[in-house]
């Protein structure tokens, strides 16, 4: 009854752990580039862009988990912070006062902004100087098979 599972090439194993490997420099690099600049780590950018672009500024906490790579834990330790720092405030749903919406504010806005501003040099300073346009579509287009 137990069937062989199937070993992945070399190839394959290859592939693997340079993207792990070029995960964990880029986003090294990133946080780097955000700590010299004075500016909070990669995940409050993340959540924030997640509220920012979403209808009306707001989602629930598991929303912004599904949209995010922070696990439930983290998420709830994060919003705290971005709560005592003015940038998020949590609201009542109108239907159920027992659930509760994670709503950006003015200053959270534009915290994330400023934080783009440093993200988006960073990226091309690490990734898109050193593509072609050309490169940089073919990179995304493999690895959106994997999403």
């Amino acid at each position: 009854m137990s069937e062989e599972m199937p070993n992945p090439s070399e190839a394959v194993t290859s592939a693997w752990t340079s993207i792990m490997r070029a995960r964990e420099r880029l986003l090294a690099a990133i946080e780097a580039d955000l700590k010299a600049a004075g500016m909070p780590p990669l995940a409050w950018y993340d959540v924030l862009w997640e509220l920012a672009r979403s209808q009306d500024g707001m989602l629930r906490p598991y929303e912004i988990e599904e949209r995010t790579l922070l696990a439930q834990y983290n998420l709830s330790r994060l919003i705290d912070r971005l709560e005592n720092e003015g940038l998020v405030r949590r609201e009542a749903f109108a239907e159920d006062g027992r659930g509760r919406w994670v709503v950006i504010t003015d200053a959270g806005r534009k915290l994330r902004e400023r934080m783009w501003t440093v993200y988006a040099g960073s990226i091309e300073t690490h990734i898109g100087c050193k593509l072609a346009k050309n490169e940089a579509k073919t990179i995304a287009g493999l690895l959106d098979r994997f999403l």
